[in-house]
């Protein structure tokens, strides 16, 4: 069977004008997840990204070769939309910058988009989850052996929710779990698709490296 290998992006820029973007600190764990996966031989036929710049900017990072497919499916739920139809386009300040609360918000929030709540938001839930099934099956219509995808926190926790038929809340729970460059694989072929690993980051296994992991 062949292998779809799902990592999160890097760190993004949490709490600056720009979010969609790379800190130094996600170039550098970029650049570790691309070199594990070469000394482990394990070397993409395909890559796939979404279209947001830190999705682009961690594969660019990695250092593989060759020009990625994009898909819009494997991008970001928008959380800041989500949010201004919640609160009414007044969204409150530790929301924005204390990560404890935004976590428990955007918990929150998710549960209640999924339940039919925030009328109004650009996407709807139903949407997130039609739009990431096509980017999977997408990824997935190809004769590649081996499939590099970089995507977010929100498709990853959704693809690995569809893949063990869980129930629509468990998304959210997964979706939290999810660090900054963690490697998600699945086994697929024309007929099946089942995952084989969640969220572990090899490349940050020694001690001196455990202080490089992140989760925004």
């Amino acid at each position: 069977m062949a292998e779809l290998l799902v990592i999160r992006h890097a760190q993004a820029s949490f709490g600056a004008d720009d979010y969609d973007k790379l800190s130094e600190l996600g170039h550098r764990q970029s650049e570790l997840v691309g070199q594990a996966l070469r000394d482990a031989g394990w070397v993409p036929d395909r890559l796939v990204t979404g279209t947001l710049k830190r999705q682009q900017e961690t594969l660019s990072s990695m250092g593989f070769a060759g020009r990625p497919d994009t898909h819009p499916g494997l991008n970001e739920y928008d959380f800041h939309d989500l949010l201004n139809v919640r609160f009414a386009g007044k969204v409150p300040d530790p929301v924005r910058s204390d990560r404890k609360t935004h976590f428990r918000t955007l918990r929150e929030t998710i549960l209640d988009w999924q339940a039919g709540g925030l009328e109004g938001a650009r996407e709807s839930w139903r949407m997130f989850v039609d739009r990431v099934d096509a980017a999977r099956r997408y990824a997935t219509k190809t004769d590649a052996r081996r499939v590099l995808v970089i995507s977010s926190g929100g498709p990853i926790g959704q693809l690995v929710a569809f893949s063990m038929g869980a129930p629509a809340s468990q998304m959210i729970a997964l979706n939290l779990q999810v660090k900054n460059t963690s490697l998600t694989r699945f086994f697929f072929s024309s007929s099946s698709f089942f995952l084989h690993e969640f969220n572990t980051t090899p490349h940050f296994a020694t001690q001196e490296r455990a202080q490089l992991l992140t989760y925004s």
